[in-house]
C-alpha cells in the first residue's frame, strides 16, 4: 500500500490508498484515477460498474 497525503480545508489526515483498486466512492481517490487514467471521472465510474475494481481491468477496459 501507498501513504497519501490529503490536505483538507482544516487539517492534513494521512490515509493510505490500495492502487490495485478503484474506490469510485472515496473522492481524493477517483480524483487520483482520473489523473491516472486521464479520463473523466464519469467514465472511470462507468468501467468500474462494466469491469469492476481492479486498477488493471479498468486500466484494459479504458484501453490505457
Amino acid at each position: 500500500m501507498v501513504e497519501i497525503n490529503i490536505m483538507t480545508d482544516d487539517s492534513i489526515r494521512k490515509e493510505s490508498a490500495d492502487l490495485r483498486r478503484v474506490n469510485v466512492h472515496e473522492e481524493h481517490e477517483l480524483k487520483y484515477w482520473v489523473k491516472e487514467f486521464g479520463v473523466s471521472k464519469e467514465r472511470i465510474i462507468e468501467a468500474v460498474y462494466a469491469v469492476g475494481t481492479s486498477a488493471e481491468t479498468v486500466r484494459k477496459y479504458l484501453n490505457k
